[in-house]
């Protein structure tokens, strides 16, 4: 792959991560309430959603599915609905009385596994991935070089990528962890976020499939 190519793909990859979307809004909400070590946990997910989307685009699989409106329907709904269930979840997450305060429980965190489920679903059921990937990888695929290697580097190229951003947007929230400790500045904090996913999992509903529509 020449190296111009793999650079204008750095600058494209580095433009998607850092546009605000469900992934972001997760790992700021994470950052933020369980703190960067954590949400790490959740920027795994993430990244596992984000290789199942890249495998998808790049095996073709992606532009059948944009080419199908039921496929893409389905595809757009559930994706949609899970992330207005976050939304919802995250709205209502009880809040222990007196949290943060010294000697006082704080509320149990979520198992890893569940953070890195939650980020691995919202990426895979999201059909603005797919969108994004069917759209972009061509641009940079070469007809006249195999095709395996370039996908190879391309995904490992997103992956680090997105690692970074999504890690960053945690950092970022964690840092501010201080100004949330009582229990009142955390419940406004979980509406906050739950109202975001849950405007962004609406937006999904009116996600077309472009020029297949």
């Amino acid at each position: 792959m020449p190296l111009a190519t793999w650079i204008a793909f750095v600058i494209a990859g580095s433009l998607i991560a850092i546009s605000p979307g469900s992934g972001a809004v997760l790992s700021m909400s994470h950052g933020l309430a369980y703190g960067l070590r954590k949400a790490s946990a959740t920027v795994a997910g993430l990244q596992c959603g984000l290789l199942l989307v890249f495998a998808i685009a790049g095996a073709g699989v992606g532009s059948l599915l944009l080419a199908s409106e039921l496929a893409f329907n389905i595809v757009k709904i559930i994706g949609a609905l899970y992330l207005m269930y976050l939304g919802v979840q995250q709205w209502r997450a009880p809040v222990a009385a007196g949290t943060g305060q010294a000697g006082a429980p704080l509320p149990a965190h979520p198992s890893w596994q569940k953070r890195a489920l939650t980020g691995f679903l919202t990426n895979a059921t999201n059909p603005k991935g797919i969108i994004f990937m069917v759209a972009v990888l061509p641009t940079f695929i070469s007809k006249t070089l195999p095709l395996l290697p370039q996908l190879v580097i391309l995904g490992a190229t997103m992956l680090v990528i997105d690692t970074i951003v999504m890690h960053g947007y945690a950092f970022l929230a964690s840092s501010m962890q201080h100004y949330f400790r009582d229990a009142g500045a955390v419940r406004k904090q979980n509406r906050f976020f739950g109202a975001v996913l849950v405007f962004i999992g609406g937006a999904l509903f009116f996600v077309k499939r472009g020029n297949h529509s």
